[in-house]
């Protein structure tokens, strides 16, 4: 495991210490699958991000029902399940864009009684966007999915990392994101998503991540 503060933060929030799997779970929607399900909320460690949907009680099993860390960003919309629980979950917030124009600014919609960890940019942001061929002087990173199959990567290496709810995999092309809950949000400026989509076909191959459909 990577000797960092966050990775000790991050598996205190796990069910084993450190987590032998961790289950990443992006918003796309996702069919009904009741092994799916099953494997995400028997996960060592669950990461969720930014305006997520959760399997209803007593509905289809597809997404699972844990949650135990939330990656987000400033600009998201929260939806009902992104602040559910939160006194028992961590939240850690990706700003990739305060290597540019992004101010230091807590959302308001952000509850007052909450804190949060901030992703260090230069531990994980800026090394990820070399990875992608990202021009450093550009306003460009990867979306928050691949920031979290990067930053869990390489804070438990000796894991079992999986993936499921991504879309980018096999729609690199696609200019609009649906979500699990919500409204389909378009793909904005500062992604581009063949590079991530062709980082994570090399992360599959060489065993890093498991993607499930």
């Amino acid at each position: 495991m990577r000797q960092s503060p966050l990775a000790a933060l991050v598996a205190a929030y796990a069910r084993r210490d450190p987590p032998a799997t961790v289950m990443i779970v992006g918003n796309a929607p996702l069919a009904p699958d009741p092994a799916r399900a099953a494997l995400v909320d028997a996960a060592d460690l669950v990461v969720r991000m930014t305006t997520f949907a959760v399997d209803a009680p007593g509905g289809p099993p597809a997404l699972g029902r844990r949650t135990d860390v939330v990656v987000l960003h400033r600009g998201i919309v929260a939806g009902p399940h992104t602040f559910a629980d939160y006194t028992a979950r961590l939240y850690l917030l990706v700003e990739p864009g305060r290597l540019h124009w992004e101010p230091e600014v807590i959302p308001d919609w952000w509850p007052t009684d909450l804190g949060f960890v901030p992703v260090p940019n230069a531990e994980f942001t800026v090394p990820l966007n070399g990875l992608l061929g990202f021009d450093p002087r550009q306003p460009v990173w990867s979306t928050t999915g691949t920031m979290a199959a990067y930053l869990f990567t390489e804070l438990f290496p000796t894991a079992t990392v999986r993936m499921t709810g991504m879309s980018i995999v096999d729609r690199p092309d696609q200019t609009t994101f649906a979500h699990a809950w919500g409204e389909s949000v378009r793909v904005t400026a500062e992604h581009r998503l063949a590079a991530e989509a062709a980082l994570l076909r090399g992360w599959m191959e060489t065993g890093r991540i498991e993607v499930l459909s």
